[in-house]
C-alpha cells in the first residue's frame, strides 16, 4: 500500500510541478508530511543531501524519501514515478516546441510562470529555515553562526563568483569546525 502511495504521489508531483527540482521541494515536503512518512526536519536533512548529491534534486529527494519510507523498493518506485511524467512531457513538448516556440500565447505563459518558480524556491528556503529554528526569536550561537554561514556563502557566490562546489565544501568544513 505504501509503495502504491509513493508511486501515485511522486508521479503526480512529477506531472504537475513546473520549474525544476527546487520548485518541487515545497510540494514534496507538503505531501511527505501530509502522509506522515517523515518529519519536516528529517526532510530538510534529506534535501541537503539531495542538493549535494549528483543528479537532479527532485529525483534525489524522491529516492531518499522512498528509501526512508520503504527501503530499496520505495527508492526505486519513487524514482521511477517522478521521472516518468518528465520523460513523457519532454517527448510531447519536443514534438510541438518547434512549431509553438514563436507562439505569443506560449511565450506569455512561460513569462508568467517565471515568478511562481522563484516564489516556490524562496518559500522552500524560508520554510526550511523555520523548521530548523533558524528564523526564530531565540537567539543562539547556532542561529547566529548559521546566518553568518548563509551570508558569507551568498557573498562568495554573488560578489566573488566562487564556484558553488567550493562554497559547499567550505561551508561543510565550517560546520564540522563549529558543531562538533
Amino acid at each position: 500500500m505504501v509503495l502504491w502511495q509513493l508511486f501515485k504521489t511522486f508521479f503526480w508531483i512529477g506531472l504537475v510541478s513546473f520549474g525544476g527540482g527546487y520548485a518541487m521541494i515545497p510540494i514534496i515536503n507538503s505531501e511527505v508530511t501530509r502522509f506522515g512518512w517523515i518529519s519536516t526536519e528529517r526532510f530538510t536533512n534529506l534535501i541537503a543531501i539531495s542538493g549535494m548529491s549528483p543528479g537532479p534534486i527532485a529525483t534525489n529527494s524522491a529516492i531518499l524519501v522512498g528509501y526512508s519510507t520503504s527501503g530499496l523498493a520505495g527508492a526505486i518506485i519513487s524514482a521511477i514515478a517522478i521521472i516518468i511524467p518528465s520523460i513523457i512531457l519532454v517527448i510531447l513538448i519536443a514534438s510541438f516546441f518547434k512549431k509553438m516556440h514563436d507562439n505569443k500565447f506560449v511565450q506569455s505563459m512561460f513569462y508568467g510562470l517565471k515568478p511562481i518558480v522563484t516564489s516556490l524556491i524562496i518559500y522552500a528556503s524560508i520554510s526550511f529555515a523555520f523548521s530548523n529554528d533558524l528564523l526564530t526569536y531565540n537567539i543562539s550561537f547556532r542561529m547566529v553562526s548559521q546566518l553568518l554561514i548563509f551570508g558569507l556563502s551568498l557573498l562568495a557566490l554573488v560578489k566573488f563568483r566562487w564556484h558553488p562546489i567550493y562554497v559547499i565544501i567550505l561551508s561543510g568544513l565550517v560546520g564540522v569546525a563549529l558543531y562538533t
